[in-house]
């Protein structure tokens, strides 16, 4: 037997488990509804799990590590900010999402939302942000794929084009057939997965150096600075990685989760839950990175593919510390995380593809079932086009959703705390502030301007946008003010 075989039964289990869910969900999902928000019926356990699950990515066992395992403590600067950006998210958006889209045409997506909530007739809207959608969301699933094939690659030694397509097929598989309700309930696995996993490896880390103090020594020897917070740290650098929390507020894989949820009462304890979740996976991540410097300045012979390839810590203290069985499941986690993201990415484009293109411009009357498969040929559509993209072996997990994550907060964050916050707002003011975040965030990435992340100027100038042509245009119309007003008395009273 070869020493992967272990591995090798973990991960054929664990994919197995997933397409079953996938398939159970096949017989839950009666409409299109049920396809795109699986009927509005997550509880907040659920909604918790799902949306950290959708949210973190295979950036979070292998991007942030890497970082971590890299520079020191002071990329966890990312960690802060993204931790006072879900928080913020959770209690300024969850709910009152979950009442505005209801009120606007009970809305399925995001541009379906817009639309609605700002009796935008002309369907510009729609048409704009479900192109936002497609195309930074095509960057985002490239991430994911790129994370499944590393982590093939790593484990049984496969070519780096095998890995793409080894990786990428069982998320297509369950996306495809169960819809939101599959990837909501192998979500609620994953997340429970990821964190088993994150919280384990750091304690078996610190244990294979022999505790904190030797542990701390050997990273001292390797570079004190990696302790310092500060290292390297200028005011630009600093505020361009606590502005990813920004991202939190336009992004729409997240935000679907808040828009499925039961009832906006389900928030509070779904909150609790996924901040909680939230902050011992970050800790366990930052942990990995931090204590892997420590493993391998002991044990040097063995950090080859750590030191071609830093995104490769997890994966290979897993592999060095754990029995096989037991690493199987490690590494399985990053799996997980993986495909929890990817198919929640594949699952939006699809929606705005279908909803927001086919139904609305080529089918208006469309059957459900029609809806549903076509959102099925959607998701591999988008998948194929991820896998081109994912193609490059040079990717690198962090920059690919770093751009994206940019996208989506600087084009849609802005608007839909706007949309939540403000009755004043209107459909140019949307419009506005949907284009100038979108390609403030395209040019300033190509030019580079002061080593700022492209989010902070990105979502600055979409706000001002949206108040400068809310203001200089028409008002809204009384009808847009009442629903504004009925759905916040709602979300007040709940």
């Amino acid at each position: 037997m070869s020493v992967n075989t272990p591995t090798l039964i973990t991960f054929l289990i664990y994919i197995a488990a997933m397409v079953l869910i996938g398939f159970l969900a096949w017989r839950s999902t009666k409409n299109f509804d049920d396809y795109i928000l699986g009927g509005r019926s997550l509880g907040s356990v659920v909604t918790a799990l799902s949306a950290g699950a959708s949210d973190m990515s295979g950036w979070l066992l292998m991007g942030l590590p890497g970082a971590i395992f890299l520079a020191g403590i002071s990329e966890s600067w990312i960690a802060i900010g993204l931790i006072a950006g879900a928080w913020l998210n959770w209690l300024l958006v969850a709910g009152r999402l979950r009442v505005h889209t209801e009120h606007n045409n009970n809305a399925l997506t995001l541009p379906d939302y817009f639309t609605h909530r700002f009796e935008d007739h002309s369907r510009v809207l729609r048409i704009f942000s479900a192109i936002i959608i497609l195309v930074f969301f095509t960057i985002y699933c490239a991430s994911g794929i790129v994370a499944g094939a590393r982590l093939f690659e790593s484990t049984f030694g496969l070519s780096y084009g095998t890995a793409l397509w080894a990786g990428a097929l069982a998320t297509i598989l369950y996306t495809f057939v169960g819809g939101f309700l599959a990837v909501s309930w192998t979500d609620t696995v994953q997340a429970t997965l990821m964190i088993f996993a994150l919280i384990l490896a750091p304690v078996m880390i610190l244990n294979a150096t022999g505790g904190l103090e030797p542990a701390f020594a050997a990273i001292e020897s390797v570079n004190p600075a990696h302790f310092d917070l500060f290292k390297g740290a200028t005011f630009v650098g600093v505020i361009s990685l606590l502005a990813w929390g920004l991202g939190y507020f336009g992004q729409p894989h997240i935000l679907a989760r808040f828009m499925a949820a039961d009832s906006v009462k389900s928030m509070r304890s779904a909150r609790r839950i996924g901040m909680t979740w939230m902050i011992l996976c970050l800790a366990g991540a930052v942990g990995v990175g931090f204590f892997g410097i420590a493993y391998f300045a002991a044990h040097p012979e063995q950090a080859g593919a750590v030191t071609e390839n830093p995104e490769r810590v997890f994966i290979e203290l897993a592999k060095l510390l754990f029995n096989p069985w037991v690493a199987g499941v490690l590494l399985s986690a990053i799996l997980a995380a993986v495909m929890s993201t990817l198919s929640c990415q594949l699952l939006v484009c699809s929606s705005a593809l279908t909803e927001d293109f086919y139904k609305a411009f080529l089918r208006k009357h469309a059957s459900q079932k029609e809806l549903v498969w076509v959102g099925r040929l959607m998701v591999l559509l988008i998948a194929v086009i991820a896998i081109a993209i994912a193609s490059n072996p040079e990717n690198r997990v962090l920059g690919l959703v770093s751009y994206a994550w940019a996208g989506f907060g600087a084009a849609f964050g802005p608007v839909v705390l706007f949309s939540l916050l403000w009755k004043g707002m209107t459909r140019n003011g949307a419009l506005a502030g949907m284009i100038v975040g979108a390609v403030t965030v395209v040019v300033w990435k190509q030019l580079g301007w002061l080593g700022l992340y492209e989010i902070v100027p990105g979502f600055i100038l979409a706000s001002l946008a949206i108040v400068v042509f809310s203001r200089l245009g028409s008002a809204p119309s009384a009808s847009m003010k009442q629903r504004f007003e009925v759905a916040e008395q709602e979300y007040r009273n709940s």
